[in-house]
């Protein structure tokens, strides 16, 4: 009787639980629905977009399930969205203008370029842009720069300081645990193996990173002194002057804000702009909104096609994130066999990855263009694997402050020895051949063992100077002079051949569409975008959770823990760019 009343209660108590869950997946199951069958947004006369920046930055989002548990303080924006909602509020007649409130927002500076890009061309319909910040990040306000005004709380700040760089090093932390890295590379600047075998900048590293953040620093500076009137040399005076610790006055007296006003007075400011009666409600539409409303343009009839296939993250890490290079070979093959498909842009915003996935891209994108035009758009980065990937195209398109080139190889294999001896492990071994137990956990890589790694490495980075080579029509010696593992911006990069034009996303459409002699065409995105219901079944909700609190709790080391977390994984040959290019 006992065990019949333990076996009746456990049974209770496992259909109540699973009631439970049910419900959960039930209700999030509904919410997705009623979320998903949103309907058109129809525009207010008079109204404003609210570009609400307080998050980060991603090419493309897509819904997840799962992001109201972690709170609002992790929005996501896609770029891709940011970019066409400015120019629907371009082409609306009832959209005003943009209002600006930027917060904070984790974003590369070839990303804010694109949206900043967009915002100037969205001034050319005369229509308002106005900015406000409680304290302006120094990203943001270049960014805003480009609004008619700037305003600022009374005591806010206005960061603007110029731009550092400060890579993390593992090195004494691996030592204080037993693990060494031993390293293999091409490349005198191939600077992504240094956190883990020094403690500093080499020589070349500092020369190229300098390089570097000069370039992008002149870039912000010439885009802020066009907005806001100010010569570069008063600009930089701003910034070694560190205006932010002065009073908010100082900002507008220099020219870096126009007025000073709480933020409760901000739309008091844009019902005016408007002409909004008083105690009428400004019509707002957030990014959201935007999404869901229609373009006022006549649909194309003519059947022709580009697409737009979005490649973006590291190549074949060890999640399904990023560019999994089996997926997009799959992916190209099928836009390849497309008729309706006359051109693609090739949307690369990746530091690189597996050299063997890179290859396979490489390949593919060589075969898809015997068949059809192939342009290739870069985002905040393209270099390493993300070069790789890109050098076959017929025309190669980067923003100013895009990363790209990093022409080199290497590879890393941790020696844990050390750290077994410290906990008490011993190893043994038997083997039948010479190099049976390479790779064995009980020691490091003899001699001989590394001497066949960096033939892999040297034969790895010969192949990459060939496809450079081969795609940019240049000799392999001349290819040779700018790789090294060298880091360019797209600025660089156009004068010395490595990138064709210097633009963003539509200007590589645009491009494409001369190529091919198209007049009017369709753009298409891909790889489509999950809809709700295969994010919900796709998405572990316990690893998104734990991945978004531990990016709250760790800042900006969480990239590096992160990093070292997943080092072991990797495939043993990269081609890439520093795991952390950590620039303020």
């Amino acid at each position: 009787m006992k065990d019949f009343l333990k076996f009746t209660l456990a049974t209770v108590v496992g259909i109540i639980l699973s009631s439970i869950v049910i419900f959960f997946i039930g209700a999030i199951i509904f919410f997705g629905v009623v979320a998903s069958s949103e309907k058109e947004v129809k525009v207010k006369p008079n109204s404003v977009m609210f570009l609400d920046l307080n998050g980060k930055l991603e090419e493309r989002t897509e819904d997840n399930p799962f992001k109201q548990f972690v709170g609002e303080d992790f929005a996501t924006y896609g770029l891709d969205d940011i970019l066409s909602s400015i120019k629907k509020a371009k082409e609306n007649e009832n959209i005003k203008g943009i209002y600006i409130q930027a917060k904070a927002l984790g974003a590369s500076y070839a990303s804010l370029q694109e949206i900043r890009n967009a915002l100037v061309d969205f001034k050319k319909s005369g229509k308002f842009i106005v900015a406000y910040s409680d304290n302006y990040t120094q990203k943001l306000y270049y960014l805003s720069s480009v609004a008619d005004k700037v305003l600022l709380n009374p005591k806010g700040v206005i960061e603007w300081k110029g731009l550092a760089a400060e890579p993390m090093f593992y090195k004494d932390l691996l030592k204080k645990v037993g693990v060494e890295m031993q390293i293999f590379r091409v490349g005198t600047y191939k600077s992504a193996v240094e956190p883990f075998i020094a403690t500093e900048m080499s020589p070349a590293n500092r020369e190229q990173v300098s390089e570097y953040i000069g370039s992008i620093w002149n870039q912000i500076l010439t885009d802020v002194s066009t907005s806001r009137k100010l010569s570069k040399d008063s600009l930089n005076a701003y910034a070694d002057r560190m205006l932010m610790f002065y009073p908010s006055e100082k900002s507008v007296k220099c020219g870096l804000a126009d007025s000073l006003i709480y933020k409760s007075g901000v739309r008091d400011y844009l019902k005016k702009l408007t002409k909004t009666g008083k105690d009428d409600d400004l019509a707002v539409l957030n990014l959201d909104d935007m999404i869901n409303v229609k373009r006022n343009v006549p649909k194309d009839k003519s059947g022709n096609a580009i697409a737009v296939y979005y490649a973006f993250g590291s190549i074949d890490e060890s999640t399904d994130e990023g560019i999994v290079s089996d997926k997009v070979v799959k992916d190209l093959r099928e836009l390849r066999e497309n008729k309706d498909i006359k051109a693609v842009v090739l949307r690369v915003n990746s530091p690189g990855g597996s050299a063997f996935g890179s290859e396979q891209i490489w390949n593919e994108v060589k075969a898809l263009k015997k068949e059809k035009t192939v342009v290739v758009s870069m985002g905040d980065y393209a270099a390493s694997g993300g070069y790789y990937i890109s050098c076959v195209a017929d025309c190669i398109v980067a923003e100013p402050t895009t990363l790209t080139g990093s022409i080199g190889i290497f590879g890393m294999f941790p020696n844990v020895k050390g750290l077994t001896d410290k906990i008490g492990l011993s190893f043994d071994v038997v083997k039948t051949n010479k190099f049976s137990d390479l790779g064995a956990t009980g020691r490091g890589l003899n001699t001989d063992e590394q001497a066949l790694i960096q033939m892999t490495i040297n034969n790895g980075y010969d192949t990459f100077l060939s496809r450079c080579a081969e795609g940019r029509k240049m000799s392999k010696a001349n290819i040779a002079k700018i790789a090294e593992g060298r880091v360019w911006t797209g600025e660089k990069a156009k004068k010395i051949g490595l990138v064709d034009e210097l633009g963003g996303l539509d200007k590589a459409i645009e491009i494409a569409a001369k190529k091919v002699k198209l007049k009017e065409y369709t753009v298409l995105s891909y790889p489509e975008k999950k809809d709700f219901f295969s994010t919900i079944f796709k998405e572990k909700p316990t690893h998104y959770i734990e991945s978004k609190l531990m990016e709250s709790n760790f800042g900006e080391l969480y990239q590096g823990f992160g990093m070292i977390k997943e080092a072991q994984k990797l495939d043993n040959l990269q081609a890439r760019v520093p795991f952390d290019i950590n620039i303020k």
